[in-house]
């Protein structure tokens, strides 16, 4: 098998991208609007994080479609953009709308 190093180009533009951003807003606390910005503990790794996760992966194992460029299919117009992105509203409501034990 041919090993493809497009993945890995992507992932150092977005560190490139990033890195500064998360120094500025870690240096200064505030954003350019002057609104008090609190960054995640990065550490914390809770059951939230860990079903969400989960969740994630499975949908995104289910479908082959990641959730960003999946809003970008819905421009082809096809029946399984609109399907995986109607999925992924209702996956955003249901989890805001169901009370779900320790998550909150």
């Amino acid at each position: 098998m041919q090993e493809n190093p497009a993945l890995a180009f992507t992932m150092g533009g977005a560190i490139m991208v990033a890195a500064p951003a998360f120094l500025y807003v870690r240096r200064r606390g505030v954003d350019w609007l002057g609104t008090i910005t609190r960054l995640p503990d990065r550490f914390a790794i809770d059951r939230r994080l860990v079903i969400g996760s989960v969740v994630f992966g499975v949908g995104w194992g289910l479908s082959g479609i990641c959730p960003g460029p999946g809003l970008l299919l819905l421009t082809a117009g096809t029946v399984q953009s609109v399907v995986f992105v109607g999925g992924m509203i209702a996956g955003f409501l249901l989890l805001r709308w169901l009370p779900i034990a320790g998550l909150k």
